[in-house]
Formats: structure tokens, C-alpha cells, sequence
């Protein structure tokens, strides 16, 4: 016998999650959140008078309507509206983002073996797979500004051979700029991109969260209540307390590796990888760099990836920084021994010199990037178009296989909810 009922059984209480449960017109719904706590990835952590995600979340909005709707539930929380200052760190210098439209800021000679490839880059011959992001990146921009930074910072970020993954893998959000742009860009700067404005509440991302969470009643969320399996014929989902949910509908942002397993849908996993991300969060007695929100780190001997600063987006008088490390999936972390070399890379690139450590936070993030690949879009497809045959819709970063936006997220909620009210309206 199952034990609960609903019409829609929603999986995960991300921004995805309770997205859809605030789009859709039924009371009739439950969420379930694997986690003691709302928010996937979107959680905020406060210790010592600093305030952190558990990586940085800014949001870049392109609807309107999206942002109003969030802020409207926010119970006037401040919130700023930052324009984006992001630098490249490289040998020594700083380089404004994007690399490849900055290319005249680098030394003379590597400027002009830049240029020399980016111009002649046709003429390279280059035995990458074209179709792969790795053979993208020598195609579009010659192999001097691919070697320099696009192949090692994302080598860090994936922690895989870009060789690897599909020549889209990052989509729109990828900085792409013609050699027009780039000649254009050294006297007439322009570093406009998808992000160059984004806004951030000083409470921290899980003010979002909370605003979603807000339009539910406390009844309709189920915490520390992960899915472990799924009879998607029967439409019956088991709690990993033992306790079984009829539904008629089930949407999932959980990663859709993870549902396969649920449901026991015959696939290849190795088709779908990912990375994970070690996060440290640290706060130090004063601050570091001014004015900047982000720096990228392509060294292969630095340890992390990025760097990005909460001081300078909420106006402190304390640096209050969060440090992305990229990891294999598979990887054991060593959390005091990473703290460690952090520390000490950051001493090395000069972001910090005397300063006191005086809290700190990590988490990892696994999944964080998926690997999109030919296979993964091409099984996606398919395993998803069979999984809607019986209910089953998943959807968001993660339950999408995707690289995408957290308004992404909210977009795709949204429409698949108002598919089901513009159904029962028909019905109507």
C-alpha cells in the first residue's frame, strides 16, 4: 500500500524544484528534498559576520518578469545591482575578461604570436576533432589564445580532456568574439557578455530560495526525504525512509544520472560524467583586491580555478572570498591539505599577504559541471522522451544534463507547468 498521494510528486527543493510547485495551478503537490534543508546548491552559510553561498550564485536577469516575481517575495531585502568587473590571471599580469577580446593588454610577444594565430588560424592544421569543444576553440581562435587560457581554465574547470566534450558545451555561455571584435576591442573596449550586470541579495542566494518557498505551505515539503526509487509504470515513488508516493506526475531536478537509477531505465553510464567542485569560503580580518568580483586563474600550477569576491559585491571592509577547485568525479579531497595550498596560492598570485584567516566553509559539489558530449545530448534525448511516457519530466541544470542559468531553471519550471495548466484549462 502506498502511503501518500499526490498529483504532482516534484523532486528536489532547488530553485527548479519549487520553481514549477509556484507556477503550477494545483494544490494537489508534494516536494520532496533528499537534504535536511531547501535550496540544493543555492544554500548561504553565515559564520563570523560573513555571509557565503556554497559557491557563488549571482543572478543575471534577462526577464523581467522572473526577477519581479522573485523580488516581489523577498520582504524588501536589500538587494544590489553590481556591474561586473572580471580579470584574467596570467603569469604575473591581469587581463581583462574576456581573454580572447583582450589580447593587445598580454606582453608584446606573446600579443603578437596571439594575433599571428588568431588571424592565421585557417591555415593551422590541427588533428583535434572538429566537433569537439577543444577542436572549437583552436578553429575560432588559433592556438596561442586557445593554449593560453581557454584550453587550461577549462581543462581546470571540466577536470577532463575538452577533446571530449561537444564544440557547444557551454552554448550562450560562451564568450565568442569575430576577429573584427577582437582588432575593435584594443581601442575601443567593449567586454559586454551574458553576465556583465548581475544582481545579488546581501542576505545571501538562499533569499531566493526562500521567496519560492514562501508561496508553499510547510505541509507540502518533504526534507531529509530523498527518492530512491521510482516504479515509473506504476507511478510509484519510494522515500529512503520506506515510505511510498502515488503520483500521476513526477518532475525531477535531480541529476539525471541519478534518475536513471531510480527508475532502473536500461542505459550506459558512462555516457553521462561530470566534475565536482571543492569550495572553500574564507574571511579574512581586512580587505584585498579592490573593485574586482572574480579573477580566473588558467596556471596549471595554481591550484584552483577562480577566485571571486563577496567583500566587493556587498560593499565590506573585510575580504570575504569563495575559491573553486575542479575535481575528477571520482577524486578523494584531502579538505585540510587543499585548505593549505589555497593559501598559499593565493599568497603566491598576491591576493593575499599578512592577512588573518579568520573563518572559513567548504563543500563539494558533485555533480557541478556535467559533460556534455554527442552521446550525452543524443541519449538525453532519447531516455527523456521515454521517461515522459510515463509521467516522468526532467528538467533544470542538472535533471537536464545542460549547461545553463539559475533563470534558466526558472523558465523551464515555469513553462512545463503552465503546459499542465494550459491542459487542465482544455479539460475545463
Amino acid at each position: 500500500m502506498t502511503e501518500l498521494q499526490t498529483r504532482f510528486l516534484v523532486v528536489g527543493a532547488g530553485m527548479t524544484g519549487l520553481g514549477f510547485a509556484n507556477f503550477i495551478d494545483d494544490d494537489d503537490l508534494l516536494v520532496v528534498e533528499r537534504e535536511p534543508d531547501i535550496g540544493g546548491w543555492c544554500k548561504t552559510v553565515r559564520r563570523s559576520g560573513f555571509v557565503w553561498d556554497y559557491s557563488g550564485h549571482f543572478f543575471h536577469f534577462k526577464n523581467p518578469d522572473i526577477e519581479a516575481y522573485l523580488r516581489h517575495r523577498m520582504h524588501s531585502e536589500e538587494i544590489v545591482t553590481v556591474e561586473k568587473n572580471s580579470l584574467i590571471h596570467l603569469d604575473g599580469h591581469l587581463i581583462d575578461f574576456p581573454f580572447q577580446k583582450n589580447i593587445h593588454q598580454l606582453p608584446k610577444e606573446q600579443f603578437i604570436d596571439a594575433l599571428y594565430d588568431l588571424y592565421f588560424r585557417s591555415e593551422q592544421t590541427d588533428e583535434l576533432c572538429p566537433d569537439s569543444f577543444q577542436g572549437m576553440l583552436f578553429e575560432k581562435f588559433g592556438r596561442t589564445i586557445s593554449e593560453l587560457f581557454l584550453i587550461p581554465y577549462n581543462e581546470k574547470l571540466y577536470a577532463c580532456d575538452l577533446a571530449t566534450l561537444d564544440r557547444d558545451a557551454m552554448g550562450r555561455f560562451f564568450p565568442y568574439a569575430d576577429l573584427e571584435e577582437i582588432i575593435r576591442n584594443m581601442r575601443r573596449p567593449d567586454n559586454e557578455s551574458y553576465n556583465s550586470s548581475f544582481t545579488y541579495p546581501l542576505g545571501g542566494a538562499i533569499r531566493y530560495i526562500e521567496a519560492l518557498a514562501s508561496e508553499l505551505p510547510d505541509e507540502q515539503i518533504i526534507t531529509d526525504a530523498g527518492v530512491v526509487d521510482i516504479a515509473a509504470q506504476r507511478r510509484i515513488a519510494t522515500l529512503a525512509d520506506g515510505r511510498r508516493v502515488s503520483y500521476e506526475h513526477l518532475i525531477s531536478s535531480a541529476p539525471f544520472d541519478r534518475l536513471l537509477k531510480m527508475t532502473g531505465l536500461s542505459h550506459d553510464p558512462s555516457v553521462f560524467t561530470s566534475n565536482k567542485v571543492l569550495v572553500f569560503n574564507l574571511g579574512f580580518d581586512k580587505k584585498g583586491p579592490d573593485g574586482v568580483h572574480w579573477i580566473y586563474f588558467p596556471e596549471r600550477e595554481i591550484s584552483f580555478y577562480r577566485a571571486g569576491f563577496y567583500d566587493n559585491i556587498m560593499g565590506a571592509d573585510r575580504m570575504s572570498l569563495y575559491v573553486e577547485i575542479g575535481l575528477e568525479s571520482g577524486a578523494s579531497v584531502d579538505v585540510a591539505a587543499s585548505r593549505r595550498q589555497v593559501l598559499d596560492d593565493l599568497s603566491r598570485v598576491g591576493v593575499i599577504d599578512d592577512h588573518e584567516l579568520l573563518a572559513h566553509h567548504h563543500v563539494v559539489l558533485d555533480p557541478a559541471y556535467v559533460h556534455i558530449t554527442k552521446e550525452s545530448k543524443r541519449s538525453f534525448e532519447q531516455l527523456s522522451s521515454t521517461l515522459r511516457c510515463v509521467g516522468i519530466h526532467s528538467i533544470g541544470r542538472y535533471g537536464g544534463w545542460t549547461y545553463c542559468s539559475i533563470e534558466d531553471n526558472l523558465i523551464e519550471a515555469r513553462n512545463l507547468a503552465e503546459h499542465f495548466n494550459r491542459l487542465d484549462q482544455s479539460d475545463h
